[in-house]
């Protein structure tokens, strides 16, 4: 239990509420947040993980206090009676003196920016893709049938356009025509994002030292990074799996486990990313005959394709946090 004063404080846009251990109860302005905490003495402020936690935690630590952030999802438990700010504030306050929750690290402005980049990259190639597929299907109403592929929906897409002999209605063919320069600016947003990445994952020690393992490109050991830290929020690798839900649901009564499927907790997104990267190494295990790999196709071979890439995304993260946390370069092991 620390010695310092703890204060619960429920973040929101413009008015904020505080409980210390102390008793004490305060509802400040956004602008006179900062003012308080710089004439108080040292203490533990505790926030829910949520929009701009990030933010003020720089700003408390700036300013000398120890700062924790929990996740939302297990401070809920702790509320009581009806929901209001005060509650809510009470039931972070709460939450930090049970001292069983484990705590998420307080992001650098520099991880921030990592995962803005991923944020829009994410956002334009699923903009890109609701493009092509609404500009697919509606081709395909007029008998033009383009395959899936992206490259050659941009090759067979300009040859529509600038076919002269063509069945499509006039409006149709100025729509598709209108698409296609989004299309390539969307590509060119893209492209840039990608770059960003490229650019900065050469420049960082943990992206080029997670490089060295299996299944980690540029983009998933640039988001792993972001996502990670550095590492030290979790004990150990399984703790990480765990965060990022691939371990599997336990529903276990007496002496009767029963395990499930994962718990796909965390970031979908980094781990859909992970699961992408385990799923290139696993396509190409047969090819291969080093441990990693003779464990890959034991494991195709006995539980299929999915359960495999799933595994190996689990020991993946595991060995990304070792690399991380404990500053240390890929070494193949036997498993």
């Amino acid at each position: 239990m620390s010695k310092h004063k703890t204060v619960g404080l429920d973040l929101a846009k413009s008015v904020f509420h505080l409980i210390g251990s102390d008793g004490e109860r305060r509802k400040l302005k956004r602008s006179q947040v900062l003012r308080y905490f710089a004439q108080q003495e040292k203490s533990v402020v505790v926030m829910e993980a949520c929009g701009s936690a990030h933010y003020w935690g720089r700003e408390f630590k700036a300013l000398g206090h120890d700062v924790q952030l929990l996740p939302p999802q297990h401070v809920k438990a702790y509320l009581r009676g009806q929901k209001n700010d005060y509650n809510d504030a009470q039931a972070i306050l709460e939450a930090a003196l049970h001292g069983r929750i484990r705590t998420v690290e307080v992001k650098t402005e520099e991880q921030q920016v990592q995962q803005a980049v991923l944020i829009m990259r994410k956002g334009l190639v699923r903009e890109r893709t609701r493009l092509v597929n609404q500009t697919r299907a509606l081709l395909y109403e007029y008998g033009v049938s383009i395959p899936k592929s992206l490259s050659r929906f941009r090759t067979q897409l300009v040859e529509q356009l600038e076919e002269t002999n063509t069945s499509l209605p006039s409006r149709i063919r100025e729509m598709a025509q209108r698409q296609y320069p989004r299309l390539v600016k969307l590509d060119e947003e893209i492209a840039w994002c990608e770059a960003q990445i490229q650019q900065a994952s050469k420049q960082d020690e943990d992206c080029l030292r997670l490089r060295q393992a299996p299944g980690f490109g540029p983009i998933v050991s640039y988001a792993f990074k972001s996502w990670l830290g550095t590492g030290r929020q979790f004990t150990c690798g399984r703790d990480a799996s765990a965060a990022l839900g691939v371990i599997p649901k336990q529903h276990t009564s007496g002496d009767k486990d029963r395990l499930m499927g994962i718990t796909k907790r965390g970031d979908a997104y980094l781990r859909s990313l992970i699961i992408h990267g385990a799923r290139s190494v696993v396509r190409q295990a047969n090819k291969k005959d080093d441990p990693l790999s003779q464990w890959i196709n034991r494991l195709v071979a006995k539980r299929g394709v999915n359960k495999a890439t799933v595994a190996l995304a689990n020991k993946l993260i595991r060995i990304g946090w070792a690399m991380v946390a404990r500053q240390e370069s890929y070494r193949p092991i036997a498993c």
